[in-house]
Parts: structure tokens; C-alpha cells; sequence
């Protein structure tokens, strides 16, 4: 702590120095001026840590799910199709109809989600899965025996988003809506 005597030195040195070269004596601020510890309060936006990032909550991932239904609905009638009974057409008709719901859902895909192989390799061709995989990556089938590396065949690539595009929720209450009834008015 510095003496009362030492301080109003300080104060009037401080002061003509300021009002004649507009700064404080070299020597007197380090004793005067105390530099708290930074805070993330008072670090600057870029030093600032980031808060921990938003966990969407419940609500949020399932009104995604339906979004993601409502867009391959609309785009590509997934949705009929699966609740179609087919057992009464041809495979000619339900080949004709798989055509242009394929086309039309891969399509509504594309424009939202960007996806690439959990594995690049060609399917049934040999793999080595390493120590330490990401089980939600890669499923191992078939007699697992024993610990990584564990060699085998690929019999399917996995899928992975790299990018989801969906276009902004609508801020109402019915986004459990896939697809509204039509009512044609006569």
C-alpha cells in the first residue's frame, strides 16, 4: 500500500504530466495502476473464450427429424409411398413409380444434406478396422473375434453429414405437421 505523503506526490506529478504530455509518469504506473487478473469479461472478443455451444434440445432434434420427413415428403411423396399398400401392383408399376420417387427424393437430399462414405473404399473389398474406432462409424458383423486390427470385408460404406442446409423452422406451434391435408373446395 502506498503512504498518503507518496500518493498526493503521485497525484500531482500524474496530474501536470497528463495535463502537459497526456500520459502518466513511466515510473510512477506500475505502482499506481493494478492490472486486475483478465476476466473473460474484459479479454477482447477474440481472446474471449467461446461459450460451450447450444445443445438443441429435444424438441429441436425432433422437429429437425419431421423437417427432414416434411422435405422428402414434399419433394418426392416418400411418405405415400411407404404407407402404399403394393401387394396389388405389378413389379412393372412399382419399378415405373421407384424411378421417380428415387429421382425426386435424391434429389430433395442433395439440396439439403451433403453426405460422404464413413469408409471411401469400394464395397466387398478388403478393410482393416484399426484399435480404437468410432463404433457409431463402423459396425462390426459377422464373427468378431478378438481385439484391433481386425481385418474383413466392406459390405457397406456408411454414410456421414458433412453439411446440413435445412431452411429455417416456421415459428409455429404445428411443426409435427410432415405434410398438410389437401381439401379441394368445389
Amino acid at each position: 500500500m502506498i503512504g498518503l505523503g507518496k500518493r498526493f506526490s503521485y497525484a500531482f506529478r500524474c496530474f501536470f504530466s497528463i495535463v502537459s504530455n497526456g500520459e502518466v509518469p513511466k515510473d510512477i504506473a506500475p505502482e499506481i495502476v493494478k492490472t486486475p487478473a483478465p476476466s473473460p469479461d474484459t479479454l477482447p472478443p477474440a481472446a474471449a473464450p467461446l461459450p460451450p455451444p447450444e445443445k438443441p434440445t429435444v424438441a429441436d432434434s425432433t422437429d429437425r427429424a419431421i423437417q427432414m420427413l416434411a422435405l422428402l415428403q414434399r419433394d418426392g411423396r416418400l411418405i405415400d409411398f411407404f404407407n402404399e399398400n403394393l401387394a396389388p401392383y405389378t413389379d412393372e408399376q412399382v419399378g415405373a413409380a421407384v424411378r421417380e420417387l428415387h429421382q425426386n427424393c435424391r434429389q430433395a437430399l442433395e439440396n439439403y444434406v451433403k453426405l460422404e462414405p464413413v469408409i471411401g473404399a469400394e464395397e466387398d473389398q478388403p478393410v482393416t478396422v484399426e484399435d480404437g474406432f468410432d463404433p457409431a462409424a463402423i459396425k462390426l458383423i459377422g464373427n468378431v473375434a478378438g481385439r484391433p486390427p481386425l481385418r474383413g470385408l466392406l459390405r457397406h460404406r456408411g454414410w456421414r453429414a458433412t453439411e446440413v442446409n435445412l431452411p429455417p423452422l416456421p415459428g409455429t406451434p404445428s411443426r409435427s405437421i410432415i405434410a398438410p391435408a389437401e381439401v379441394e373446395i368445389s
